[in-house]
């Protein structure tokens, strides 16, 4: 597993469960997961403290967003960053975009922000139970859109201000599990399709440069893939999201 997602995980488990891995089982795994995979307890505190808003000092953090246009694709971007001093990272992360031909300049009006949740099934082999009888329970809920992704996993789009209240809801009246639950920059309308192979491909380059960024906490872009390869694109996608 590589370590991004590893950080991430953690990040979201604090948050969701709280910074105590004797009371936050899913905490508890992700730090075990973690362990395993050699990653130092000093990364592995930073992470369940930014989960709860705050540095490695136990200083608040403050939020920033980063607007991005990347000419050689047209792809539109937000990149979400959490800092302990968000000047700094804003001014890195500028150098980083110029460094690979993006211009930094407003994009977030080809966005909405939404709640995002996943629901995963308990166990293996569990089944989610009936999709319209989950769409209907969570549109009751308060839910704007129900999915179900490749892995049968349940996921929830609502505003913003009822994104934790329908996730809990829903977690518990189903019998699932929250997997992830982000506030997410969505594309309103129709997303630039990459057909090009060069300029995927610095997109990509880009996107890897951005996710590598301590502070940077969510990448958001209004793409999809075109008549690019599955290879080409998956180096695209992988780097997209919370």
């Amino acid at each position: 597993m590589k370590k991004a997602p590893l950080i991430k995980r953690r990040r979201r488990s604090g948050t969701l469960y709280g910074p105590d891995p004797h009371m936050n089982p899913q905490l508890a795994s992700v730090i075990a997961t973690a362990k395993k995979a050699g990653m130092p307890k000093a990364n592995i505190d930073v992470a369940i403290a930014r989960g709860q808003g705050k540095s490695s000092t136990g200083e608040g953090l403050e939020t920033a967003t980063l607007e991005v246009m990347m000419p050689s694709s047209s792809a539109a971007m937000v990149i979400d960053i959490e800092s302990d001093n968000k000047q700094r990272s804003l001014k890195d992360l500028r150098v980083i975009v110029k460094k690979y031909n993006g211009n930094v300049t407003p994009t977030a009006f080809l966005f909405t922000r939404l709640g995002r949740t996943v629901l995963m099934s308990k166990g293996e082999g569990a089944a989610a139970g009936d999709f319209d009888d989950i769409f209907m329970q969570a549109v009751d809920a308060g839910a704007e859109d129900v999915e179900q992704d490749d892995d049968g996993n349940v996921v929830l789009w609502t505003q913003p201000n009822v994104t934790h209240q329908v996730a809990q809801m829903l977690a518990a009246a189903l019998g699932m599990e929250i997997h992830s639950s982000d506030i997410v920059y969505s594309p309103t309308s129709d997303k630039v399709k990459l057909d090009d192979a060069e300029a995927a491909s610095s997109l990509s380059a880009l996107l890897a440069a951005v996710r590598e960024y301590p502070d940077v906490q969510a990448v958001y872009a209004n793409v999809e893939k075109g008549d690019v390869s599955e290879e080409i694109w998956k180096t695209v996608e992988e780097h997209l999201g919370a």
